[in-house]
């Protein structure tokens, strides 16, 4: 392999047998959608928020790959300051990523900042039913809302809902390459509920062309990325001897590692993209710091990735 994150006109000289996708901040920007979700989720509930640059912080710590646990951690966290809590959200998310990631890790971070009976105080206010529900409420909309969560909206949270500000980024010249061109199998792994995940595939134009047994989505597992077990399974299922996955975030490309070495009888690749929280030469050097086998300007720079295949 001669391609590494900091060449940008690099070629992945293997034999790929298959390509697994992410959806958000992949195939569709997310940016005026998902993570305006969580900013606008906090507001409503609690009448505080943190800032859209701060979510990408979260996300670097990893094992926020369900946004509603993101919105969860975000109010977590101003509550927390309201009770004494003085660090910094860049020391929260740090602490958070020493811990190994995730909810749990954010809880640990807080009760060690301010003690139990301040905690306790804190979490007696923190409502994730009901973030969560307001959360989707913004996202789906009124029509989806009700479809999929099978409920009435809010009076004052009436609207369309932020699912339809999620512009295209895979271009119709790469869907077909990927379907027609590559002798590749294609698969999908998001952390989307499923209902969701079809309605994304559906604008990109890929819901016909991969089955169902080629997804995994967030009703398709429990733990969720960066663990390995959604990746290895599509390799099995595709018969790979060599996977690339592409995704928009550093636990996209923690579960390629952690599927390498739970499956050491395949190749995994994990490719990372600029067209979700990380941009730029920082992003750049954060993918490379996760030893990315790649970073794109975006997916559409795949074949040209592939090319030499």
């Amino acid at each position: 392999m001669t391609t590494n994150a900091k060449n940008e006109t690099a070629t992945l000289e293997a034999d790929v047998d298959a390509v697994v996708l992410d959806i958000d901040g992949v195939l569709v920007d997310v940016a005026d959608s998902y993570r305006r979700a969580i900013i606008e989720s906090v507001d409503t509930v609690y009448d505080r928020t943190i800032r859209k640059d701060d979510i990408q912080q979260f996300k670097d710590a990893g094992g926020f790959n369900n946004d509603w646990e993101l919105t969860y951690a975000a109010a977590l966290y101003m509550l927390a300051t309201g009770e004494g809590y003085d660090a910094s959200l860049k020391t929260f998310t740090n602490e958070i990523a020493a811990a190994g990631g995730g909810l749990e890790a954010a809880e640990s971070a807080v009760r060690d900042g301010i003690g139990a009976q301040a905690t306790k105080r804190v979490t007696d206010r923190w409502d994730r039913e009901r973030l969560r529900d307001v959360f989707q409420q913004l996202y789906l909309g009124d029509e989806l809302y009700r479809a999929l969560e099978g409920g009435e909206p809010d009076d004052d949270l009436r609207q369309e809902g932020f699912i339809h500000d999620e512009p295209v980024i895979l271009d119709g010249e790469t869907r077909d390459w990927l379907l027609e061109e590559a002798v590749i199998s294609v698969g999908v792994l998001t952390g989307r509920p499923e209902a969701e995940a079809e309605i994304a595939l559906d604008r990109v134009g890929l819901a016909g062309d991969i089955p169902v047994e080629h997804r995994f989505t967030m009703d398709d597992w429990d733990e969720g990325k960066p663990h390995p077990h959604a990746l290895t399974t599509l390799a099995e299922r595709f018969d790979a001897d060599s996977v690339v996955f592409v995704g928009d975030t550093l636990d996209d490309v923690r579960t390629a590692t952690n599927a390498s070495e739970a499956d050491p009888s395949r190749a995994y690749y994990g490719i990372g993209v600029l067209t979700g929280g990380l941009t730029g030469t920082e992003g750049r050097q954060k993918y490379g710091d996760e030893n990315a086998a790649a970073v794109l300007e975006s997916v559409n720079e795949l074949p040209a990735l592939l090319a030499d295949e």
